[in-house]
């Protein structure tokens, strides 16, 4: 039976974290694997299922070095297609007064929007908001999969931001793709957490905070499409790619559907976190 793994973006390289309680440590998996896993996480997921029959001994293959939390990277660097999910817990469905969908709200946002899990992130003008949500990272290319299948098509989950600038995203007839797609507005980490390591991967807690504030709080049993239905929805369209992502869906406590509505402003620092997953902490600047 394999362990569970935490699979991190470390400075370009795919390594596994063997220590995240206090000092931050982890296995090269290139230098572990003499060159025949790694170092980029695209080529590692083209070959997951390989990897995962020997990531178990590879984490124990030697002393582990000590890792540079500023040196994370996205958890998949370089996905072919990033999907997102909208209108997708009960509450937030509620607090803005939408039907709950009848099929899943799809949109994408673009690979150039990706960075890092402790990155600064240049506000552009308008009204930019935040959105905590699990991310499922495609570990197998996933084809007509039904519902009950789907969780072996996942190489893992990460903890995700959807920020969204409001104005563009609801311009000309409704530009999703455009106003979530900012320069690092698809933060994701700290590392990739695979399924087994989750005891109830269909329940897990899950917020935000604004300079330690909480503005949401929720758990994902309130989805409306949990993870494996979204990707039996999603696999009946298209086929989903190893390193793809999906963005599935924030819970209520959004910025535009407060009354006064509050949006995100310069210096401001964004926590993001997942329970069983992590953390990741999103620096606010303004342009120039």
């Amino acid at each position: 039976m394999m362990r569970a793994m935490k699979l991190a973006n470390h400075d370009g390289r795919a390594t596994i974290v063997t220590s995240a309680d206090g000092a931050l440590r982890g296995i090269d998996v290139a230098r572990a694997s003499d060159g025949r896993f790694g170092p980029e996480l695209p080529a590692l997921f083209e070959d997951w299922l390989a990897f995962r029959a020997v990531a178990d001994d590879l984490a124990r293959s030697g002393p582990p070095q000590t890792l540079d939390a500023d040196a994370l990277g996205p958890p998949s660097p370089e996905p072919r297609q990033v999907f997102g999910i909208g209108i997708n817990y009960r509450a937030h469905a509620e607090e803005t007064g939408a039907a709950l969908p009848a099929k899943p709200a799809t949109f994408t946002k673009f690979p150039s929007s990706l960075t890092g899990p402790f990155a600064t992130v240049e506000l552009p003008e308008g009204a930019v908001d935040w959105e905590v949500e699990l991310v499922f990272v495609i570990g197998a290319r996933a084809e007509r999969v039904s519902a009950a299948d789907a969780w072996d098509h996942i190489a893992g989950v990460t903890v995700g931001q959807d920020l969204s600038e409001r104005g563009l995203q609801f311009a000309a007839g409704a530009q999703f793709s455009l106003g979530k797609s900012y320069p690092g507005f698809a933060p994701t980490g700290p590392w990739l957490v695979t399924p087994d390591d989750l005891p109830t991967p269909d329940d897990l807690g899950l917020g935000c905070s604004i300079d330690g504030e909480t503005v949401q709080d929720a758990r994902t049993s309130d989805l409306i499409y949990d993870v494996p239905h979204l990707i039996e929805e999603l696999s009946h369209v298209l086929p989903l790619l190893p390193g793809d992502l999906c963005f599935t869906g924030t819970p209520s406590g959004v910025g535009v559907s407060r009354q006064p509505p509050r949006f995100l402003q310069p210096g401001e620092v964004l926590e993001s976190w997942i329970e069983g997953i992590g953390t990741i902490r999103t620096r606010l600047t303004g342009a120039g």
